[in-house]
C-alpha cells in the first residue's frame, strides 16, 4: 500500500517537472493529474533593449526643418485704392499763377489728368495746339454732356477746339482726346455757378523748337538752342520755396544746361531779377 502510494508521487512530480519545460499555453492545456492543481507562474517580460544613440547626419537634420512660409508680396492697400491714390497724384488743378485772363494754361505732362470744372448753360472751351490736328473725342457720359468741336484760324495757325457742356449739377465724367501729336486726359465736373472758360496748355519739349515757316514751303524746325537733345531732357527736378506769382513751373536740364520755365502770366506782371 505504501509503495504503490510513493510511485503514483513520484509519476506526478515528474509529470511536473515535464509541464514546466514546456510553454505556459502548453502547460495549461494539459489535464491535471488527480490530487493536483496547476497554479500559472508569475511571468516578468524583461524590458527590450533601447537602440543604441546614432548622431543625426546632415541630410536627417535637414529633413526635421520645417518647410519654410512662401513670401508675402507687400502691397499698399487693396487694388482700388492703389488706383485712387495714383489718380490723385496726377491730378493738375487750376492754379492762379497759370492763368492769362481766363484761360487756364497747364503744362502738359505724360499720363497727367487736367480738370475742367463746367456749369450748366456755360459753355467751356478746351484749345489744343496750333497745327494739331484732333483724331478723335471720347466722353465717358455722352447721354448727359453736349461735346462738340470747331476750329479756328488758317494754314499753320488753325487751332481745334473742343466746346464742352453739363445738362446738370453735379456730374463727373472723363474725355480722353487723342491727335496726332498727343493724348490729353480731361477730369470734367459740372458745378451750380463756377464754370472755367477755357483751358489749354503749354509743351516744354516743343517749345524748344522755333518754327521758321516760308511761303509755299514746308515748316522747318530749328533748335532754340543750338546742341539740345529733346530725347535726352531731365525732368528730375523739384521747386521749393515761397509762391509769388512768377513761381516757375518747372526746370529741366539736357545734360549741359539747365532750362527754367515760367507760367505764362509772366508776361502779364514784372519780372523777377
Amino acid at each position: 500500500m505504501t509503495r504503490r502510494l510513493l510511485l503514483s508521487m513520484c509519476s506526478g512530480l515528474s509529470l511536473c517537472a515535464c509541464a514546466g519545460s514546456k510553454s505556459v499555453e502548453a502547460a495549461t492545456a494539459l489535464p491535471a493529474p488527480a490530487g493536483f492543481v496547476f497554479a500559472p507562474a508569475n511571468l516578468v517580460s524583461e524590458p527590450a533593449p533601447e537602440p543604441a544613440a546614432v548622431a543625426p547626419t546632415a541630410s536627417t537634420v535637414v529633413e526635421q526643418l520645417p518647410l519654410p512660409l512662401p513670401a508675402r508680396r507687400r502691397t499698399a492697400g487693396p487694388p482700388m485704392a492703389r488706383v485712387e491714390a495714383a489718380n490723385r497724384a496726377a491730378m493738375r488743378e487750376p492754379s492762379r499763377d497759370s492763368y492769362v485772363n481766363a484761360v487756364q494754361v497747364y503744362a502738359w505732362t505724360q499720363g497727367a489728368l487736367y480738370r475742367l470744372y463746367t456749369a450748366p448753360e456755360r459753355v467751356s472751351e478746351i484749345a489744343l495746339q496750333a497745327g494739331e490736328g484732333l483724331v478723335s473725342v471720347a466722353a465717358g457720359d455722352t447721354a448727359r454732356w453736349v461735346i462738340g468741336d470747331t476750329t479756328s484760324g488758317t494754314g499753320a495757325s488753325r487751332r481745334t477746339h473742343i466746346l464742352v457742356k453739363p445738362s446738370a449739377v453735379g456730374l463727373r465724367t472723363n474725355l480722353v482726346i487723342t491727335t496726332d501729336r498727343r493724348v490729353y486726359h480731361v477730369q470734367l465736373e459740372s458745378t451750380a455757378r463756377t464754370a472755367m472758360a477755357s483751358i489749354s496748355w503749354t509743351y516744354p519739349e516743343g517749345e524748344l523748337l522755333a518754327l521758321r515757316r516760308e511761303p509755299g514751303a514746308a515748316a522747318a524746325e530749328q533748335p532754340v538752342a543750338a546742341g539740345v537733345a529733346v530725347e535726352a531732357l531731365n525732368f528730375g527736378y523739384r521747386i521749393e520755396g515761397d509762391d509769388p506769382p512768377w513761381r516757375p513751373v518747372r526746370a529741366f536740364d539736357d545734360g549741359s544746361q539747365v532750362f527754367i520755365e515760367f507760367p505764362p502770366s509772366l508776361a502779364q506782371g514784372e519780372a523777377p531779377s
